[in-house]
């Protein structure tokens, strides 16, 4: 089968971990042996990724420029793609003892500059803080910010994901037996003019609606969405929570889920699952069981 595995940024850098590039390696090393198991069970792959931590932190940084110095989030999307991609890429090679060739590819999604995702935004983007903070960086830079658990983030600006120009390539590269790393952090959000020429436009793309947009594309088999979490769950963090292997579309649609973490994850899987994939969401670490059913939770078209 080919699989399209994509990994939430919860998956690659824990909750409350430091942004340093020897926590991300290190996390990165545990997925590429659950991703590596995959592929030696005779699958081809695609790896997704998020990157929601990382743009916000290269934002930050970007804050030591003069604001009309200061690079826009379709570059920053750009560099975490180059960043995120590097680790997994190299530490998937080592997992698989070099017996495939993996690659990583800077992928560009067009998406609508009239899509009303523009004046909602709604993406997390950078580390968590105490409200406090965050209402006062919020001030100083202009950002807007929403309640994540406990924690405030910043929030940006997510449109759907229309066209990914970069699929000629990717096919190329499945056709030769590559394992690709792509559509990091949802693609470079870009716009395409009137003449067919494109440019590069302040968003961050939701890294499941673009995961499910290529998958589709590339004719996958399955699409799997792996977090930090083993399953969906109703009643989720309350003392009624149980799990939920299975969900049709219908039952999954209509589950009350936050809009910022679980509700992309189940959108993404309904679309996929509606056009005769297999959906699955769950833990990382469970990614081959997720596939084949005895782990997490399959979504069905029912």
């Amino acid at each position: 089968m080919l699989v399209v595995a994509a990994l939430g940024g919860n998956a690659l850098l824990k909750r409350g971990e430091p942004l340093t590039a020897e926590v991300q390696r290190k996390n990165v090393q545990a997925a590429a042996v659950s991703l590596a198991a995959i592929v030696r069970a005779g699958h081809d792959l695609v790896v997704t990724h998020g990157n929601g931590p990382q743009v916000g932190l290269l934002a930050l940084q970007g804050a030591a420029y003069k604001p009309d110095e200061a690079y826009p989030l379709d570059v920053l999307g750009a560099e975490t793609e180059g960043m995120i991609g590097y680790m997994i890429e190299q530490e998937l090679e080592n997992a698989l003892g070099h017996d495939r060739p993996v690659a990583t590819l800077l992928t560009q999604v067009v998406v609508d500059p009239k899509d009303p995702a523009f004046e909602n935004p709604t993406k997390f983007v950078g580390p968590v803080y105490e409200r406090e903070e965050a209402e006062r960086r919020a001030e100083g830079a202009g950002w807007s910010i929403a309640p994540d658990g406990n924690k405030w983030r910043r929030v940006v600006a997510s449109p759907k994901p229309l066209e990914i120009p970069d699929m000629r390539v990717l096919k190329l590269l499945l056709d030769q037996g590559v394992v690709v790393v792509c559509a990091g952090g949802g693609g470079i959000p870009v716009l395409r003019r009137k003449d067919g020429s494109m440019v590069g436009i302040e968003a961050v793309i939701d890294k499941d609606a673009a995961s499910a947009l290529l998958a589709s594309q590339l004719g996958a088999d399955a699409l799997l969405l792996l977090t930090d979490v083993d399953a969906v769950y109703r009643d989720f963090g309350t003392d009624r929570s149980r799990p939920l292997s299975e969900l049709t579309v219908g039952e999954a649609r209509a589950l009350d889920m936050p809009a910022g973490s679980m509700g992309p994850k189940l959108q993404a899987a309904c679309g996929f699952a509606e056009a005769g994939g297999i959906s699955g969401i769950g833990r990382l670490q469970d990614s081959l069981a997720i596939l084949e059913g005895s782990a997490g939770t399959r979504v069905s078209a029912g």
